[in-house]
C-alpha cells in the first residue's frame, strides 16, 4: 500500500506542474495612455482602444487567440468589441477575423484585403478604403492611413489623433523587419512610408512586434532601412552576387544584418537584393 501511495504522490507532483503550465495565459495586457491598451504575446501587438459605445481593436493575432483576446478586452472594458482595423493581411494580424466578424466589422486597405483573398485566408474585411479612412465611435476618433508600401503593399498606419499616439503595424519593429516582396513590399516604399508616418503628430507608437516606440525610435528605424539599402547598392556596384551579398551585407554597425536568424537576413535578403539590382538598371 505504501508504495502505492507514494507512486501516487510522485505522479501528482508531476502532474501540477504540468497543469499550471497549461493554465498559464497565452497573452498579455498592458496600458499605453488613457483608454488605449496593447494586447502582447505570440503575433502582432493588438491596439484596444475604448470608447463609450464599445471597443476598437487594431490587430488581432491568430486564430487560436480569439477567446482570450476577448477576455483580455472584458477585462479593461464592459463594452464588446465594435470594429477591428488590420494593418495588414498576414495571419498573425488577421488570424481571428473570422471570430470578430461574428460581431464587429472589420476593415483594412483594400489592398490588404486582395492579399488575404489570393491567400484563401478567412474572415474577409467587410470595409475596405484607398488611402484614408476613419472611425468615430463613443466620441473618439481613430484614424486609417495607407501612406504607401513597405511591408506589404496594404499596410495601414492607425492613428489616435487625441492620444498623439499611431499604430504602425509590421512597419513598426524593435527587431529587424521582413519586406514580403511577394505581396507588394519594398524597402524603398518603406523609408518613403516612414518619412511621411513621421508628419503625423504623435509621441508614442505601437509597433507590430516588440515594445512601445517613441519619434527617436522610428527615426533610427528609418536610418537603419536606408543604410542597409547604401550598403546593398555598394555591393551591387562592386559586382558582388546575390549568394555572397548575404554575406558581405553583414556589418557591426548595421542591427539587422547581425541576427543571422532574425526576418530580414533569413526571409528577405534576396528579394532585397533584387530590388536595389533593378533601381541601379
Amino acid at each position: 500500500m505504501i508504495p502505492l501511495l507514494l507512486r501516487g504522490a510522485l505522479l501528482l507532483s508531476l502532474l501540477v506542474p504540468c497543469a499550471a503550465l497549461w493554465a498559464q495565459p497565452r497573452l498579455g495586457i498592458e496600458q499605453v495612455k488613457d483608454g488605449l491598451y496593447m494586447i502582447t504575446g505570440p503575433g502582432g501587438n493588438i491596439g484596444v482602444r475604448l470608447t463609450d459605445e464599445g471597443v476598437i481593436l487594431i490587430d488581432d493575432k491568430f486564430p487560436q487567440d480569439f477567446e482570450e483576446i476577448q477576455s483580455l478586452v472584458a477585462s479593461v472594458s464592459a463594452l464588446p468589441v465594435r470594429y477591428v482595423i488590420n494593418t495588414h493581411h498576414h495571419g498573425d494580424h488577421s488570424g481571428s477575423n473570422a471570430g470578430f466578424l461574428e460581431v464587429a466589422e472589420i476593415v483594412a486597405h483594400k489592398n490588404a484585403r486582395d492579399n488575404m483573398l489570393r491567400g484563401n485566408q478567412e474572415g474577409l474585411p467587410r470595409l475596405v478604403y484607398t488611402n484614408s479612412t476613419a472611425i468615430y465611435l463613443g466620441g473618439v476618433e481613430v484614424q486609417a492611413f495607407h501612406l504607401g508600401t513597405g511591408h506589404t503593399n496594404g499596410d495601414s498606419v492607425v492613428y489616435f489623433p487625441d492620444l498623439k499616439t499611431i499604430h504602425g503595424g509590421d512597419l513598426l519593429h524593435t527587431t529587424a523587419p521582413f519586406l514580403d516582396y511577394a505581396n507588394g513590399g519594398s524597402s524603398r516604399g518603406w523609408v518613403s512610408t516612414l518619412n511621411a508616418m513621421l508628419a503625423l503628430d504623435f509621441d508614442t507608437a505601437i509597433p507590430g512586434h516588440g515594445g512601445i516606440m517613441n519619434r527617436r525610435d522610428i527615426l533610427n528605424f528609418r536610418n537603419q532601412m536606408e543604410s542597409v539599402r547604401q550598403r546593398m547598392a555598394e555591393l551591387i556596384r562592386a559586382g558582388v552576387s546575390a549568394d555572397e551579398a548575404s554575406e558581405q551585407i553583414k556589418d557591426p554597425g548595421l542591427s539587422w544584418t547581425q541576427a543571422e536568424d532574425g526576418l530580414f537576413m533569413r526571409r528577405s535578403v534576396p528579394g532585397f537584393y533584387a530590388e536595389i539590382a533593378a533601381e541601379l538598371e
